[in-house]
């Protein structure tokens, strides 16, 4: 997967910075919508408004949580405008105090909000920054989850009660069928055809969620420029070791 580096230099006492990645093919037009038509309705509504936000959408792990929130910071970052994303999965990289000043920002992402329940310092830093958030006025605020906000089970039950203030959405589920369209689009904006057929074969022998097949599907495309070869089942099955 092909990255590109935004830094986002916060106004903190520790004069912290969080590294920003965003995969450079992950973004609204390679996201193929199944039935959220009305979560990319709402997520584009509020991207295109210059007054503050705030959205919630949850489904479980590997849904395309963290796609949609990589694609509206590349949205807003295309348009010079300041960005912040922190997956909470990676917490051990950073402090709750990173989130500090970060309601200066256009947009804020939060994901996986679900990996710092029972963390007080984390929950009472989150619970902050939605109150500085919703006091500017200014910032876009999106968070996600593997579960609606009054089930994440938060020690800090005022942050359970402003999570469930906002629009709400669950990310709904791709069929096999609708995961197949997915990568065969993903494939086409990166400039290669995914054959029916092998996507049949990866959808019978791999777990089924979108970011496996989706990291497949890079790593396919990778050996097949090195090795100049059109992707057959007998090259993935090399490949991949099935």
């Amino acid at each position: 997967m092909f990255a590109r580096t935004q830094e986002v230099l916060l106004n903190t006492s520790a004069q912290l910075s969080l590294p920003l990645y965003l995969p450079d093919d992950e973004t609204f037009a390679s996201f193929y919508p199944g039935e959220n038509a009305a979560l990319l309705a709402a997520l584009q509504v509020m991207l295109d408004r210059e007054h503050g936000s705030y959205l919630y959408f949850w489904s479980r792990k590997g849904g395309g949580r963290s796609h949609l929130l990589h694609a509206a910071c590349a949205a807003l970052s295309a348009r010079a405008k300041a960005v912040g994303y922190v997956p909470l999965d990676k917490r051990t990289w950073f402090v709750p105090e990173v989130l500090e000043g970060m309601e200066q920002l256009a947009l804020v992402t939060i994901d996986n909000i679900e990996c710092i329940v029972g963390d007080p310092p984390w929950e009472m830093a989150i619970f902050n920054l939605y109150n500085r958030i919703q006091e500017t006025g200014r910032t876009r605020l999106i968070i996600s989850g593997n579960c609606p906000p009054r089930q994440l089970n938060l020690s800090l039950p005022d942050l359970a009660s402003r999570l469930d203030w906002g629009q709400i959405y669950r990310l709904q589920p791709l069929s096999d069928e609708e995961k197949g369209y997915a990568l065969q689009m993903r494939a086409k904006l990166r400039g290669f055809e995914f054959p029916e057929d092998v996507i049949r074969f990866l959808l019978k022998r791999l777990e089924r969620d979108m970011r496996t097949l989706s990291a497949t599907l890079d790593q396919l495309d990778h050996a097949s420029i090195r090795a100049q070869r059109k992707l057959t089942i007998p090259f993935v099955k090399a490949i991949l070791n099935l």
